[in-house]
């Protein structure tokens, strides 16, 4: 099976030192506002769609930063591979279920919701995003422009998880989380509308 990678706690593993990485990024830049230290300000996250014993407590909680001057106090959340902005799915989930339910069939709805606990409610929400909010973000037009070939916007994110570089989709999965890493802050996503 093509998602199998996702029962593997090496799987989420990876992915949970992606984000200690974007977060070192960040809290090295220092506060954005004033230039200030920034400390560790973690807020509590609850991951639906695979089962805690895979994930690990570090899933539990959202890597974030507060400054440390008084009169600034500036959160600094850092792009995240695990968790796509305020969606309590995890974000491998909402590419890769989206990808898997073009062309909606009983069957295979029934599968990915059995498998991920995700409702057709849910998968039709997640198509919209991809084919209206994403395509509205400030991130599209710098991802389409990478593109030596343009794509049929119904068939995003396949056609994005398709063209993204790795021997196996596992590996093309995180590179295309890494690509769109900034739509998981609040700061970025606003941006594009």
């Amino acid at each position: 099976m093509c998602h199998a990678f996702l029962s593997t706690a090496k799987f989420w593993s990876l992915l949970f030192r992606i984000d200690e990485d974007l977060a070192a990024e960040v809290r090295t830049a220092g506060c954005a506002a004033c230039g200030g230290v920034l400390h560790s300000a973690r807020y509590p996250r609850k991951a639906r769609g695979i089962t805690c014993s895979v994930l690990g407590d570090q899933y539990e909680r959202r890597l974030s930063f507060c400054c440390d001057r008084d009169g600034c106090r500036r959160r600094a959340t850092p792009p995240s591979v695990r968790f796509l902005g305020r969606r309590v799915f995890l974000g491998a989930l909402v590419v890769l279920v989206t990808a898997l339910s073009a062309g909606l069939n009983g069957r295979r709805v029934a599968v990915l919701h059995e498998r991920f606990g995700v409702s057709v409610r849910t998968l039709r929400r997640w198509r919209a995003w991809w084919q209206k909010e994403f395509v509205a973000s400030a991130l599209w037009p710098l991802l389409r422009a990478r593109l030596a070939t343009s794509i049929a916007l119904a068939r995003l994110p396949a056609a994005l998880l398709e063209r993204c570089a790795g021997e196996d989709r596992a590996q093309q999965l995180i590179h295309l989380l890494r690509l769109i890493a900034p739509l998981s802050t609040r700061s970025y996503s606003m941006e594009g509308r």
